[in-house]
């Protein structure tokens, strides 16, 4: 079966996912941790990974299609000189191999233990927390008989 890009109403992804959904249809609404200063904190927010759409997984003969336009949520399909665009299964595949390769990161998992191996703390036992951007991440140490939370290179671990 194909995959087609829609475009949903603004803010409504969701709902337009769960209206697909109850009427039986395969979607993908692809989403990523992104990390945003709110407030001066940072704050880890799941976000869109292609604001404004999602995919649908659809035969050109469905009945879905004559209601989709009518569901709650979407706006349109997208498609060009009157014709619904397909998105190779190629293109869906890569970008969930790519998802799966973001929420990996390394295989670190929030509260498992690691050993900082290189740098001002190499040798101390940590608890990870958190990623801190691409390059550091954010450890629970014990330091001066104090939980302690300490950014780390990732090529210290």
């Amino acid at each position: 079966m194909p995959w087609y890009a829609i475009q949903h109403k603004p803010a409504q992804g969701e709902r337009a996912v769960e209206n697909l959904q109850a009427q039986e249809a395969c979607c993908f609404y692809p989403k990523i941790t992104v990390e945003r200063v709110v407030r001066g904190k940072r704050t880890q927010r799941l976000e869109p990974l292609f604001p404004g759409y999602l995919f649908i997984n659809l035969e050109p003969g469905d009945p879905l299609w004559g209601k989709l336009r009518s569901t709650r949520g979407v706006l349109r399909v997208i498609g060009f000189g009157g014709k619904s665009a397909v998105v190779d299964d190629d293109i869906i595949a890569d970008i969930r191999a790519g998802l799966e390769a973001v929420t990996e990161r390394g295989g670190l998992k929030e509260g498992q233990k690691i050993e900082i191996r290189n740098g001002p703390f190499r040798g101390v036992d940590a608890i990870f927390q958190a990623y801190d951007g691409e390059e550091r991440a954010i450890l629970l140490i014990s330091l001066l008989n104090r939980e302690q939370k300490v950014g780390v290179p990732l090529s210290d671990l």
